[in-house]
This record gives C-alpha cells, sequence and structure tokens, in this order.
C-alpha cells in the first residue's frame, strides 16, 4: 500500500526565495563592478567574479525548484523533487570554476602589481553589496532549514562564502592602502579562491549524498519509531524500515506485521492507519506498506542486510 500527499497539500514554494538570490546577484554585481572600476583592485575584480557565479546559480536554481515542484507523472512516478540536487551540484561546480578564475587573475596580478586607487570609495561600495549579500544569505538559509530545500540552503551557504570573501578582500585592500604592500592584494585574492574551493567541495559533497539517496535525519527517524511503538501492544510488529531523501520528499517503506487470521480488511485499514498518521506528523512524506502474517517464516525471511534498530525480530527463531 501506498500514501502520499496531495502536490496542492505541499509546502510553500521555494521558488520566491531564488528569485530573491537573482535579484540580490543583480545588485551586488553591480556594485562590486563599480568598485573594481574605482579602485584597480583584483581583490575586488575576484569578488565581482563570485557575485556572477551567484547570478549563474540562481538561474539555475529557479530551474531546478520549478522543475522540482511538480507533481509525479507516468514517466517520474515518483516526482520531480531530485532536480534540486542538480542545482546544487552545479552551483558546487561552478563555485570551483570561480575559484579558479579569480586565482589566475590574482597571479597575473602578483607578478604584475599595480597602483590601487580611490580605494576608501570603492571598499564603501564593497560594503554595501555585503550587506546586501548577508541579508540574502540569512533569508536563504532560515527558509532553505524549514523548507528542507537543498537548493535555497547551498545558494545560502555560497551567499555566506561570498559575504567573507568581501571582508577578506576589505582587510587586503585596506592594508595595501596604509602599507603601501601592492602584493597584498593578489595573494588576499588567491586565500579568498582556496576558500571558495573549499566551499565548492562540501556542497559536492552534500549533493552526491542526496543522489545516493541518504536517510532522512535522525529526528525524523526517531518520530517513525514513535508511531509504530504505539502498535506492538495489538499483536503488530514490524521490521524493513527504510527511508529516503529527495530534495524536499521523503520516502518510507516499512513492513506491517500482523496476526494471520487478522481479515484484509482490517489489516488494509491498519495500514491505511500508519501511513497517515507518519504523513500528519512528517509532511511531504510518501509511505509504503506491506503487509504480513506475523506467524509465517517467510514473513521473515525478506529481512535485508541492513536493519533498523528499531526493528522487531522474528519471535519464533529470535532474529
Amino acid at each position: 500500500m501506498t500514501h502520499s500527499q496531495s502536490h496542492k497539500f505541499a509546502q510553500p514554494s521555494a521558488r520566491p526565495y531564488a528569485y530573491l538570490s537573482l535579484a540580490a546577484a543583480v545588485a551586488t554585481i553591480s556594485l562590486k563592478l563599480w568598485a573594481y572600476r574605482l579602485t584597480g583592485s583584483v581583490g575586488l575584480l575576484s569578488d565581482a567574479i563570485e557575485s556572477f557565479i551567484n547570478l549563474v546559480a540562481a538561474v539555475v536554481a529557479i530551474w531546478a525548484l520549478t522543475l522540482a515542484i511538480r507533481p509525479p507523472d507516468a514517466e517520474h512516478a515518483f516526482g520531480h523533487s531530485k532536480a534540486e540536487y542538480f542545482a546544487s551540484g552545479a552551483e558546487g561546480l561552478l563555485i570551483l570554476v570561480a575559484a579558479i578564475g579569480i586565482g589566475v587573475t590574482a597571479w597575473d596580478r602578483l607578478l604584475h602589481p599595480r597602483q590601487l586607487e580611490q580605494v576608501w570609495i570603492g571598499l564603501a561600495i564593497s560594503v554595501l553589496a555585503s550587506v546586501i549579500n548577508g541579508a540574502t544569505a540569512l533569508t536563504l538559509l532560515r527558509a532553505g532549514r524549514r523548507l528542507r530545500s537543498i537548493t535555497l540552503y547551498a545558494d545560502a551557504h555560497h551567499l555566506l562564502t561570498d559575504v567573507w570573501t568581501t571582508a577578506g578582500v576589505l582587510v587586503g585592500v585596506s592594508l595595501v592602502k596604509l602599507t603601501g604592500l601592492l602584493v597584498l592584494d593578489p595573494l588576499v585574492a588567491l586565500l579568498v579562491a582556496v576558500n571558495i574551493i573549499w566551499t565548492g567541495i562540501r556542497l559536492l559533497r552534500q549533493t552526491a549524498h542526496g543522489v545516493l539517496d541518504s536517510v532522512i535525519p535522525q529526528t525524523d527517524q526517531d518520530t517513525i519509531d514513535t508511531i509504530l511503538s504505539g502498535y506492538k501492544d495489538r499483536g503488530v510488529q514490524f521490521h524493513e524500515l527504510r527511508t529516503r531523501m529527495a530534495g524536499r520528499q521523503r520516502f518510507v517503506s516499512v513492513h506491517v506485521l500482523v496476526p494471520g487470521e487478522w481479515s484484509v480488511q482490517r489489516g488494509h485499514d491498519l495500514c491505511e492507519e500508519i501511513e497517515l498518521k507518519i504523513m500528519a506528523a512528517l509532511p511531504d512524506t510518501t509511505v509504503f506498506t506491506h503487509l504480513e502474517p506475523v506467524e509465517d517464516s517467510l514473513s521473515w525471511a525478506d529481512l535485508g542486510l541492513r536493519r533498523h534498530p528499531g526493528a522487531d525480530t522474528n519471535p519464533e527463531t529470535g532474529v
């Protein structure tokens, strides 16, 4: 048996937040390029390059989130929620590309130093861009956690990295102005590139975990265990509890073992009740149940290699 929430009852769309990220990217690119043109700082240029990546990532996020909320169809029976992993993976790769571009530019400036101009005006403009990014990042981070959207979560962390990038660049450019050491500008840009690479690798690892069907969070598993344990005093047992995440969508599968003397209708009603309780406790969840007679040894012969910690053992064999 299978139960899942109707598409119309899904959580609010994450797309408006992606549009917010797009608007922030356009604003910060404009400001950072202005700051670069005023100062000639390669550090500020590296900061602007990363904002271009933010713009591309926001466009990819809008596409992925639009596809992810589409309901199941004949070719995609389990929905399209994994589309979000395309966005997070693409953003991770784009971050690495940005880091390489920043590194090449910084290395060239390291070999050919250049005097900076109108530094304080340029820094003030860059600070304004950083404030926009910071506010947007915190908004996306809260929304990503609330909506369980890896796309928003990835975008938020990228923007936070952009904030730290800007902070590092501001320090470097300020030191150049105060000390006259032009080499500090490209050195800071190289450090920024290394930091961006680390962020990109983390996002790619998160994407890989999602594509490989990671289990749902432990708190959600504990919720399911609590619901199932409430049925044990009715002679009901469970095993083969499996879970996985696909974007914001959860999938839960469990075998329900009842006394063989029960009627089909009684067993069916029980499974329906269990499915609805799990979905009420964990929104955006598809639940699969498989009904089996508890006395039949074949019911216990299908135990997989991975047994859920809360699964019961065969009362006849003790395994």
